[in-house]
C-alpha cells in the first residue's frame, strides 16, 4: 500500500524554521509576510514584530531599500538575484527569488540573508599566504596587489604585470598604487578604497581608468594583523571592458525588444479598432438591406454608406501595410497628376455627416482654381495625410468649428487643419507624432484610436519633401500645418481618356467569350454579374491548372480575367503556360496584393494588363474597351 508522501503544513513549517539562513517571504512592496526562526533569532525580534513591516527597515535599519537591493532587481528582471552586503563589519550574501501567480505576475519574493563574514575573512587570509599558496596567488587571473595603510604596494601577483603592462620588478615596494591605476600620486576624490581603510569594511566598485584605457572592477578588502587591528588592504582588480561592452549591447538589445513588444501591442490595438469601425458600417447596412419594404432611396443611401465604409476599410488596410513599410524603410513614392481641390472636396464630403451630427461648424478653404490646383505628387499619401489630420480634429472637437484647406506660399502649398477642440499641453507636443501615442494618457482612456494617424502623416509629409508642425493650447484647440512642394507640371492621363469614352462605347463591343479564373466564389459572381453585358459565353476556373485546360480546350476564348493567387498553380505560371500555345487571347491580371511591382510581374509573365482588388468596375470596363472597342 502506497504511503501519502505529501508534507503537512506543520512539516513544512518545521523545515522552514530548520534553515539556518534568515528567510523572509515578502510582498512586492518589501512588506514581510513570514519569517523563519533564524530570522527572528538573528534580528532578536518576535514574529509579530516582523510581519507587516518593511524588510529594509527591520533587516538593514533603513527607510528605503539598500543600494543594489536584490529584491528590487528581481522585480525588474523577473529572475533570481544575488548580492553581497556589508554592514557593521559583517558580510552578508543576499538573495531574492520571485514567486509568480497563475497570471504570470510576481506575487511574492523569497528573500534570504546569509552571514558570510567568516568566509570573506578566510578569502583574505588565503590571499595573504606567503608560502604554500604562492603558486595559487600567482595563477589567479585577477590582478592582486597588497598594500599597507598608506597604499604603498607590498606585493603583487603575475596578473598585475599583464594588466598594468609592467615587469613584476617595476612594481617596487614603497610605490603608491595610484601611480599605476590612475597615473597620479594621490587618490581620486571619493576613493572607495580610502573609505575601506577608514571603515574597515570591504568595498566593490567599478570605474573607467583613462590611464589604463579600460573599465576595471576593484574589490578592496581590509587587512588585519594578529591583534585584529587594521593594517592595510588588498586590491583584487579585474579588466571588465569587454563585459561592459557586452552589457551595453544587451541593454540596447533589451530596449529594442521592449520597443518591439510595445509597438506590437499598440499595433494590435490599433488594428482591432480601425478595422471594426468601418466593418460596423459595412455589416450594419448590409443587414439593413435585408429588411423588407425598403424604398429605392433608402436602398441607395444604404449602399452609399457601404461603399464609403468599404473605401475606408481599404484605406485602413493600406495604412497598416504602409506603416510596416515605413518601419522597415521600404515605403515608396508613386507620383501622378492630382487635383488638390478634388482631394479637399473628397475629405470634406467624407467627414461632413459626422461633423454636422456633432453640431460642429465645418469650414473648407481652397485658394487656387481647378486648373492651378493640379500638381504632381503622391495622391494616396496626400489623401491619407488629410484624412488622418481631419479625423483627429473631428475626434477631439465637441463644440465650435473645424476648418481645413490650403494656401499657396512660394514653392509650397501650406495645408492647415484648425479646430476648437481639447488642445494639447505644451509638454505633450514633443511626442504627439510618435507612433501609437496621443496627446495625453486621459485621451488614451477616453477616445478611440491607438495614435497611429499622426505618425503616418508625419512620415508621408517628410517623404513628399515637406514638413509638419502644430500650434495648440489646452481648452482652445489645435492647428496643424504642413507643406507640400507645388509642382504644376501636367501630363496626359491615358486611362482617363479610355474611361471618358463612356458607356456608349460598351455597345460597340461584340459579345465576348470570357474565362474568369478565380478561386473565390463571391469574386467570380461579382465579375460575371458586372460584365454580363459583354458575355456571350462564360467559362470558369477555380485554379491555375483549370485555367490552362480551359484555354487549351477553347482556343477561341477572347478574354481571361486571371486571379494571381490561386491554389495548385498561381496566375503568373498559368499565364506563362497559356502563352506557349495562345499568343492572342487578352489576359488581365487581378490581384488583392496591390503592391509596388505587381504590374511589372504580371506583364513579364505575359498578361496584357493589370488591375488590383477591390476592383473598380468602371476602370475594368475601360481596360476591356481598350482591347475590344471597334
Amino acid at each position: 500500500m502506497k504511503q501519502n508522501k505529501t508534507l503537512t503544513a506543520q512539516q513544512w513549517e518545521a523545515i522552514f524554521d530548520a534553515i539556518t539562513d534568515m528567510v523572509f517571504l515578502l510582498s512586492p512592496d518589501h512588506t514581510i509576510l513570514m519569517a523563519n526562526q533564524a530570522a527572528q533569532n538573528g534580528l532578536n525580534l518576535t514574529l509579530d514584530k516582523l510581519i507587516g513591516h518593511f524588510c529594509f527597515c527591520v533587516v538593514h535599519n533603513q527607510d528605503y531599500p539598500i543600494q543594489e537591493c536584490p529584491c528590487e532587481k528581481t522585480l525588474k528582471t523577473r529572475s533570481p538575484q544575488f548580492n553581497e552586503y556589508e554592514s557593521q563589519g559583517r558580510n552578508y550574501l543576499l538573495s531574492a527569488w520571485p514567486i509568480f501567480s497563475e497570471t504570470g505576475e510576481i506575487e511574492a519574493i523569497i528573500h534570504t540573508v546569509r552571514d558570510i563574514t567568516a568566509q570573506k575573512q578566510a578569502e583574505a587570509q588565503l590571499i595573504l599566504a606567503e608560502s604554500e599558496w604562492e603558486e595559487t596567488f600567482n595563477t589567479i587571473s585577477d590582478m592582486i596587489t597588497v598594500h599597507d595603510k598608506d597604499f604603498n604596494i607590498i606585493r603583487a601577483n603575475r596578473a598585475a604585470t599583464k594588466l598594468l603592462k609592467l615587469p613584476l620588478l617595476d612594481l617596487m615596494p614603497g610605490v603608491k598604487c595610484f601611480k599605476y591605476y590612475h597615473g597620479t600620486e594621490v587618490p581620486h576624490e571619493g576613493c572607495q578604497s580610502c573609505n575601506c581603510l577608514q571603515t574597515g569594511l570591504p568595498a566593490t566598485f567599478e570605474v573607467f581608468e583613462p590611464h589604463l584605457n579600460m573599465f576595471i572592477e576593484i574589490r578592496a578588502i581590509p587587512r588585519f594583523d594578529s591583534q585584529k587591528k587594521l593594517s592595510g588592504l588588498i586590491h583584487v582588480i579585474r579588466d571588465i571592458t569587454e563585459r561592459k561592452k557586452t552589457e551595453e549591447a544587451l541593454v540596447q538589445a533589451k530596449e529594442k525588444a521592449q520597443e518591439s513588444d510595445r509597438l506590437k501591442s499598440a499595433f494590435l490595438l490599433n488594428l482591432s479598432h480601425e478595422i471594426r469601425t468601418p466593418m460596423n458600417g459595412i455589416l450594419g447596412f448590409a443587414q439593413l438591406l435585408k429588411e423588407p419594404h425598403l424604398t429605392f432611396g433608402e436602398q441607395k443611401k444604404f449602399i452609399q454608406h457601404i461603399e464609403k465604409s468599404s473605401a475606408r476599410m481599404l484605406n485602413i488596410i493600406t495604412a497598416i501595410v504602409n506603416i510596416s513599410k515605413i518601419e522597415s524603410g521600404q515605403m515608396e513614392i508613386s507620383v501622378s497628376e492630382i487635383n488638390v481641390n478634388e482631394k479637399i472636396e473628397f475629405v470634406y464630403n467624407f467627414f461632413k455627416p459626422e461633423v454636422e451630427q456633432k453640431g460642429v461648424q465645418f469650414l473648407v478653404k481652397s485658394t487656387l482654381s481647378s486648373k492651378e490646383a493640379v500638381i504632381r505628387s503622391d495622391s494616396g499619401k496626400i489623401l491619407s495625410i488629410l484624412n488622418n489630420l481631419v479625423d483627429n480634429a473631428v475626434k477631439f472637437t465637441h463644440t465650435g468649428s473645424i476648418e481645413f484647406g490650403y494656401e499657396k506660399k512660394g514653392k509650397y502649398l501650406e495645408f492647415f487643419i484648425k479646430d476648437t477642440g481639447d488642445g494639447i499641453p505644451e509638454e505633450k507636443q514633443d511626442f504627439i507624432f510618435e507612433r501609437f501615442r496621443q496627446g495625453s494618457e486621459s485621451m488614451t482612456r477616453n477616445y478611440e484610436g491607438a495614435g497611429l494617424g499622426l505618425s503616418i502623416a508625419k512620415a508621408y509629409v517628410e517623404m513628399l519633401g515637406g514638413k509638419i508642425w502644430l500650434e495648440s493650447e489646452p481648452g482652445k484647440g489645435s492647428a496643424f500645418y504642413l507643406t507640400i512642394p507645388y509642382n504644376a507640371e501636367t501630363e496626359p492621363e491615358i486611362v482617363n481618356k479610355d474611361i471618358s469614352s463612356g458607356i456608349r462605347a460598351d455597345s460597340q463591343i461584340e459579345n465576348l467569350k470570357i474565362l474568369i479564373a478565380e478561386d473565390d466564389e463571391s469574386s467570380e459572381f461579382f465579375l460575371s454579374t458586372a460584365l454580363k453585358m459583354y458575355i456571350k459565353e462564360l467559362f470558369q476556373a477555380r485554379n491555375g491548372v483549370e485555367a490552362v485546360e480551359a484555354c487549351r480546350n477553347n482556343p477561341d476564348i477572347d478574354l481571361v480575367l486571371m486571379d494571381i493567387r490561386m491554389p495548385d498553380m498561381n496566375g503568373y505560371e498559368a499565364t506563362r503556360q497559356i502563352r506557349q500555345f495562345n499568343k492572342d487571347v487578352v489576359i488581365i491580371a487581378q490581384t488583392a496584393h496591390g503592391l509596388s511591382g505587381d504590374r511589372e510581374k504580371a506583364i513579364e509573365a505575359g498578361c496584357n494588363d493589370y488591375i488590383s482588388k477591390p476592383i473598380d468596375i468602371t476602370l475594368l470596363k475601360a481596360i476591356i474597351r481598350k482591347y475590344f472597342k471597334k
